[in-house]
């Protein structure tokens, strides 16, 4: 371990920031630690647009760890407490009250908010954004049987609320620009299907943008960039992604470029601040990497951090990898279909599973599987050992996927 670390605190108290604080004592850190969380405890963001919001799990439920773990663990989890200010020079950081804590080492996991583009009408309380249990708890209490919602949005976020919503027996219309949503994430045969299962389930789906919004006294009307008449709703959903928190490391001057900069050790351009989750752009070289936003990445990034700050050797790296659930089908997908040359779909799309991978030359780059998680760890494997495949009897449901990782 590094000398000279006797004080960490940890700033932000999602699945970035609780990974590395786990990471740090599974490391062997011994001194202080400290988890600083604006919230009631730190707790899982996927589940708002799925259980949370359908009701059948509370926020308990939800916890990333259960309340005595952060005891066991020797972590001080100071919640319901904000940052205001970084003192790297002094060592320390500046919290909402006031007072100083201090540290040796920060590390900033202040994830990110919910993009609200400027559109006209957009601040009406009727138009809802999902980023919180508390955005979570206002929609829900709106997506009664019969309620006319509008999903502006089509990819993962408004894809699981539409669908949630649905089941709630909301009428749902689902607006999104893009004809087919997240083509470049799972390739444009899966995207498309996973597209018509909105409208196979009775959603409404639009392909349009939206112009405005105007508070009616039934509801709020949407004018839609299509050119159709206005169309009336009673509550709005904007899924149309998320936008980083670095209001502390740009008032601490670190680098920011469309994110927190950091190193590959997730290191900031202050070495005595490190960053990780939803709000970095990792430098490589001269370049800056596109953010990952999932929840692995996230986890991913605290086990860096916590190996630099340990001086222990990085985790091995492995082909990036996220799920989503939308109507009752579970969806995983890893690596990088937008790499890919060809694809090659195994299964049939009408099967209870299937899956699709994505080919350069005869590597797999990225892989994407409905219902068929074991398609996606072999995908993994594929990828991480760079394994040569026939695309043949990869294509063939009756080839066992292990074989094939023997060559």
């Amino acid at each position: 371990m590094t000398a000279g670390l006797d004080r960490i605190v940890v700033v932000g108290g999602g699945i970035a920031g609780v990974s590395t604080a786990s990471a740090l004592r599974a490391g062997g850190y011994q001194g202080q630690l400290t988890l600083v969380d604006a919230g009631e405890f730190p707790y899982d963001r996927p589940p708002l647009s799925k259980d949370y919001l359908a009701g059948a799990k509370d926020l308990k439920a939800i916890a990333l760890q259960p309340a005595e773990w952060y005891d066991d663990q020797n972590i001080g989890l100071r919640n319901l407490t904000t940052v205001a200010a970084l003192r790297p020079t002094e060592g320390g950081v500046e919290l909402g009250d006031g007072t100083m804590l201090a540290a040796d080492r920060v590390i900033l996991a202040t994830g990110g908010k919910a993009a609200r583009p400027p559109i006209p009408g957009s601040d009406s309380d009727r138009v809802h954004v999902l980023r919180s249990s508390d955005d979570a708890d206002n929609l829900r209490a709106q997506l009664v049987p019969g309620a006319r919602v509008l999903v502006v949005g089509a990819g993962l976020i408004g894809a699981e609320v539409a669908s949630t919503a649905l089941d709630l027996g909301c009428v749902v219309t689902l607006v999104d620009p893009v004809p087919i949503p997240l083509a470049p994430a799972v390739g444009s045969d899966v995207a498309a299907w996973l597209h018509s299962l909105h409208r196979t389930r009775g959603v409404d789906t639009v392909t349009a943008g939206v112009e405005s919004f105007t508070d009616t006294p039934a509801g709020i009307t949407a004018q839609l960039g299509n050119g159709s008449e206005p169309r009336d709703f009673d509550v709005v959903v904007l899924g149309v992604g998320m936008v980083p928190e670095t209001g502390l490391a740009v008032a601490a001057g670190l680098e920011v470029d469309r994110g927190i900069v950091v190193d590959s050790g997730q290191v900031t351009s202050n070495p005595a601040v490190l960053a990780v989750g939803d709000p970095t752009q990792v430098r490589r070289g001269d370049v800056l990497a596109p953010r990952a936003e999932h929840w692995e990445a996230a986890q991913h990034d605290g086990q860096r951090a916590a190996a630099t700050i340990l001086g222990l050797p990085a985790p091995a790296a492995t082909a990036s990898w996220f799920w989503t659930d939308r109507h009752h089908r579970h969806v995983e997908g890893v690596g990088h279909m937008s790499d890919a040359e060809h694809v090659v779909i195994r299964g049939d799309f009408d099967a209870p599973a299937f899956s699709a991978f994505g080919l350069r030359a005869d590597l797999v780059v990225g892989a994407v599987a409905i219902d068929d998680s074991n398609a996606v760890r072999a995908a993994r494997r594929m990828i991480d050992r760079a394994v040569i495949v026939d695309p043949q009897r990869l294509a063939d449901p009756a080839t066992d996927l292990r074989k094939l990782l023997r060559g």
